[in-house]
């Protein structure tokens, strides 16, 4: 620190993504405050998403995983940054600290004109039997990933459980896979990935059973033993390993008798410009509740990308600048093998909860051209308001560009952008790359076709309520109906539906099914313009055929290996 007169004094709680973001700002904002950056762990901004890479020897030096060092961070932007120094209560009258020096053990009291608290969340970790073994650890930390790998390097385990599917379980899953370890995954919820929707998971659980990793879903551990972990409904699952992977609770005990306002689960509460209830506090990343961007619903969104955004919002606000942080749209990819899942927007989960209307399209296109090498389908929901079309939120799973389709629909949804705006959006194309009708326009003119009602959509959840007076029509090729369809199909092929439209019933509904949607759209067209009343089902076939596979691994119980899982092939 240099020693020119400090105009006024700014402690920062966290010197993460969130904290050394503020810190940075702050200083290219002022060059006289003074900036004193606390943060409890050893090391500062450091890249949390990157951890699983290190675990799985991606990234084999883990000096990669630390975007700035102490003593860099220090030197460019002068700033007093003190690590493992713990926060041990705020006095919001008198305005000071109480802090811990971990390294000497001793506590002192540091004063500020402003407060920023960026304290970050924790792992949850359940209190069972077993919990507390030494083979048991959570992910959260550069020291906790030192940890786990050190585990593997010298005990060498052979077996490792999982317990919680979401974002870094499944990347853990794929990690200690290329580790040479057998994995178990253990999920509460009926699928992977909480932030899509059921129905995109089907293909999620297929592939991840295909790369050797068992699923036990809707199950919870009840008992961790030293080789095992003990499910509630009574199964034993080898484990040398557990990773505890349940999520994570803001950490802000330490504020509690601060008379800072704190939510139900501790979230800070905030408002539009991040400040807190307290005069001169403000908060921001994984601690703070915000606004979703769509529904306006509260929510703790902990991923890096709005911290980073809430960070300079803070710093400009404590500088003078009028600004608000407009809420987040929770837009998030994870790599799952070669797959990639990928979210951003309002889900139905989140619709449904706050009673937002809305309808839901999906399109199977490629990735990119398909006469050019290398094309991959992928599965893409689009979910908008039923009276003008405005984008609400879109899922995807997929195995190659996956990320450049839901980063232009995340923007979509930024911009209060329409189906109708997605149908003319113009994007780039070359064969390697896309399609003439890109992925994004193709699952937009899905969704007007909806609107426009020339397409009656129905869904896999449908199926089971179709009575006597209903027919349904396979129009895919005698060759594909052969290898599998839904039960109670008749199969007319599409380029033959017109030489037999005196065999459908005029007086029943016609409920079409094809491959993944599309040849069914054209039936659809043909029927509706000879008087039938039609429905098409989104996702098609293919869309059936991923769930009764996955409804026949959890059924049966058994554990899909590589060797014996399903065929990657069918999935891709």
């Amino acid at each position: 620190m240099n020693d020119r007169k400090r105009t006024r004094k700014i402690l920062i709680v966290g010197g993460v993504a969130g904290g050394a973001g503020a810190a940075a700002r702050l200083r290219r904002n002022d060059e006289s405050a003074e900036i004193i950056m606390l943060e409890k762990g050893p090391y500062i901004s450091y890249a949390n998403c990157g951890l699983p890479y290190y675990i799985g020897n991606v990234i084999t030096d883990p000096d990669d995983l630390l975007v700035q060092s102490k003593e860099g961070f220090s030197q460019r932007f002068d700033v007093d940054v003190r690590t493992e120094s713990t926060v041990l209560s705020v006095n919001p009258k008198e305005k000071y600290c109480r802090i811990l020096d971990q390294k000497t053990g001793k506590e002192y009291d540091e004063s500020y004109d402003s407060l920023i608290l960026s304290p970050g969340a924790s792992p949850i970790r359940p209190q069972f039997p077993g919990s507390d073994l030494p083979h048991v650890f959570t992910l959260r930390t550069v020291p906790d990933t030192l940890r786990i790998r050190e585990f593997l390097d010298v005990e060498k385990p052979k077996t490792a459980a999982i317990i919680g599917g979401g974002f870094i379980g499944v990347e853990m899953a794929e990690n200690l896979v290329h580790q040479g370890v057998s994995v178990s995954v253990i999920e509460a919820a009926d699928h992977l990935i909480g932030a899509i929707d059921t129905d995109m998971s089907y293909d999620l659980h297929n592939y991840v059973r295909s790369q050797g990793v068992a699923l036990y879903i809707q199950e919870s551990a009840a008992e961790i033993k030293r080789n095992a972990v003990i499910l509630k409904s009574g199964g034993e699952i080898p484990a040398d390993l557990v990773i505890l992977s349940i999520g994570v609770v803001p950490e802000t005990a330490f504020l509690r008798d601060s008379g800072l306002a704190l939510g139900p689960r501790g979230q800070i509460i905030v408002d539009e410009s991040l400040r807190t209830n307290l005069a001169d506090v403000y908060a921001l990343g994984d601690a703070i509740s915000v606004k979703t961007f769509t529904g306006r619903e509260d929510a703790i969104i902990p991923l890096a990308s709005p911290a980073n955004k809430q960070a300079r919002i803070v710093a400009d606000v404590i500088s003078g600048i009028n600004r608000k942080y407009d809420g987040s749209q929770g837009t998030a990819i994870a790599k799952v093998f070669d797959m990639s899942v990928a979210v951003t927007g309002e889900s139905e989960k989140s619709l449904t909860r706050i009673g937002k209307e809305y309808l839901r399209a999906y399109a199977y296109p490629n990735s990119h051209a398909g006469y050019y090498p290398g094309a991959e389908p992928m599965f893409v929901k689009l979910l908008f308001s039923p009276g003008d079309g405005k984008v609400l939120g879109a899922q995807i799973t997929g195995f190659s560009l996956v990320d450049k389709r839901i980063d232009v629909l995340a923007t979509a949804i930024r911009a209060g952008m329409t189906v109708y705006d997605l149908e003319e959006i113009e994007l780039s194309y070359a064969p390697p790359f896309s399609s003439a009708k890109d992925p994004v326009n193709m699952v937009s003119y899905v969704a007007e076709n909806i609107l426009s009602g020339k397409t009656n959509p129905f869904y896999l959840s449908d199926l089971d309520s179709l009575d006597k007076n209903s027919f349904l029509l396979d129009t895919r090729t005698p060759g594909e109906f052969a290898r599998g369809t839904i039960p109670g199909a008749v199969n007319i092929p599409l380029d033959t539906l017109r030489e037999h439209l005196d065999e459908l019933p005029k007086d029943k509904d016609i409920y079409i099914t094809c491959q993944v949607g599309l040849r069914g759209y054209l039936a659809e067209r043909i029927l509706k313009n000879n008087g039938f009343r039609t429905f098409n089902l989104q996702g098609g076939y293919r869309h059936f055929k991923a769930r009764s596979d996955d409804r026949e691994h959890r059924e049966k119980g058994k554990v899909a290996t590589a060797p014996c899982g399903m065929e990657k092939e069918s999935i891709r």
